[in-house]
């Protein structure tokens, strides 16, 4: 596994509006963030190319190359190294919209391609989204997501379309000492809404450590 040059980093940023009872951006002031082929598989780290960072809402993009997966392990070690969230998890994403009150949440897609969606299925603002294997996403507390639907591969020709297929997984990583929490925009959850106002921000980059988009926002 390679990691993509901070130089070369594609980076989106979305500002979430709140809606009904699911505050997104408007509780931390800080945006949704994907790192785009922050991971690299060797096969593909030679032929990665290099692009700037982007920002934008209410976006749906689809990546155009099939995402080779990445060794979990791999990862998880990264993540370990630079000691700014502990893996917790290895899954996909729910189908329920939810979000976190007690901490953000890393997520570093590791197999397969999904299309997200964030901020709330019924919200005009909400960020729909294709991420695939080597993406990292930082979802701050308070961010509704859930999962639309896995992606299919393109089928290779000669290759059976029933083989081989990677699962869209992830690996779900916090900053030491949080522990996760599920909220749905119900009524009686206001308190633990109240409750993220006063969760710090990550102190470094869950990839980059000491420097990277996380500590820029």
């Amino acid at each position: 596994m390679h990691i993509q040059p901070l130089s070369s980093l594609r980076v989106s940023k979305y500002v979430v509006p709140a809606h009904n009872r699911i505050p997104n951006s408007s509780i931390t002031n800080k945006p949704l963030l994907i790192y785009h082929s922050a991971f690299l598989a060797p096969s593909s780290a030679s032929s990665s190319p290099s692009s700037s960072s982007s920002s934008s809402t209410n976006a749906k993009t689809t990546p155009t190359n099939k995402p080779a997966s990445i060794s979990p392990a791999a990862i998880e070690a990264h993540l370990h190294t630079t000691a700014a969230v502990v893996p917790q998890w290895r899954y996909t994403m729910y189908p329920t919209t939810h979000f976190h009150s007690t901490t953000h949440e890393v997520l570093c897609v590791f197999s397969g391609r999904a299309t997200l969606c964030f901020g709330g299925e019924a919200n005009p603002g909400k960020v729909q989204t294709c991420v695939c294997a080597g993406d990292v996403l930082v979802v701050p507390a308070g961010v509704g997501h859930c999962l639309v639907r896995e992606e299919e591969e393109e089928e290779e020709e000669g290759v059976d379309a029933g083989a081989g297929k990677e699962r869209f997984a992830m690996i779900g990583s916090y900053p030491p000492g949080c522990q996760w929490d599920m909220c749905y925009g119900n009524e009686g959850e206001e308190e633990k809404v109240e409750g993220i106002k006063e969760l710090k921000w990550l102190e470094k980059d869950p990839v980059y450590g000491e420097e990277g988009p996380v500590l820029g926002v």
